[in-house]
């Protein structure tokens, strides 16, 4: 069953709250979703004689968006939240180490790429380090029946293989619909892994361009990574597309949804 435990990063942005309603929606019937606000008291060490005040400020604005992101969720019996003290992005993957967790659910602010990772956004570092699959939210085009519409990219590759697969079991769970997109623009396709799979839309662009295009009809882009962690993610098709993308994107590894 996919993503049976959901770790859920948030920070009261709107973008974190909307990743808090699609972790809810994309849980496995039974599973547990925890909800995580991480304070980064850190900060108040350049706040002088007022960091008493400022670690409490910092701690009260976390707690508000632990609860805030709560009650997005419809389905209160499975969800949990923590609070944590620390850098977010440590602390998000930590949790997600130790909870075992299957996704990794955050917003993103709209960074973009470059200044993503210039500014250590913890998209970014999710995306790069998170030990499952990732996804980074936004908001859809109509969030009462997200997902209606999914896009998978493939390339015939087994992590694209992947992604198709869990594309499949969502549309199934939701009744969404699914368009699979191949990029020949790129990188030579494994024509072998395509053959059984049915109503391939091809496209001449390059895999990112295609499918940036193309997630602006859908409410979900699912694609499949590689595998690669730290600086050997830099420039990846699945990080590109997570952070040039019109809508969510569900980056998908192998052995852990």
């Amino acid at each position: 069953m996919l993503f049976e435990r959901i770790v859920c990063g948030v920070d009261r942005s709107l973008e974190s709250l909307e990743a808090a309603r699609q972790a809810e929606r994309l849980l496995a019937p039974g599973g547990h979703l925890l909800i995580v606000g991480a304070a980064d008291v850190g900060i108040a060490v350049h706040a002088g004689w007022a960091a008493t005040s400022v670690v409490d400020e910092i701690e009260a604005e976390e707690r508000r968006a632990v609860v805030e992101a709560r009650a997005q969720v419809i389905d209160g019996g499975r969800v949990e939240t923590r609070m944590l003290k620390g850098d977010p992005i440590s602390c998000l993957l930590a949790t997600a180490r130790e909870e075992k967790s299957t996704l990794v659910a955050v917003g993103t602010h709209g960074l973009g790429r470059a200044k993503g990772i210039l500014l250590g956004s913890v998209a970014t570092a999710m995306l790069h380090d998170a030990p499952g699959s990732v996804l980074v939210a936004r908001r859809p085009q109509d969030p009462e029946i997200f997902p209606r519409s999914i896009l998978v990219g493939h390339d015939g590759s087994s992590q694209a293989r992947a992604a198709a697969e869990v594309g499949a079991e969502l549309a199934h769970r939701f009744g969404a619909g699914v368009r699979t997109v191949v990029a020949s623009g790129g990188k030579p396709v494994d024509v072998d892994g395509l053959r059984d799979v049915q109503g391939l839309e091809w496209d001449e662009r390059k895999p990112v361009e295609a499918l940036v295009a193309a997630s602006r009809e859908a409410d979900v882009a699912i694609v499949g990574s590689r595998g690669l962690h730290g600086l050997a993610a830099l420039g990846s098709v699945s990080e590109r597309v997570a952070h040039e993308a019109a809508r969510s994107v569900l980056v998908v590894r192998k052995g852990r949804r």
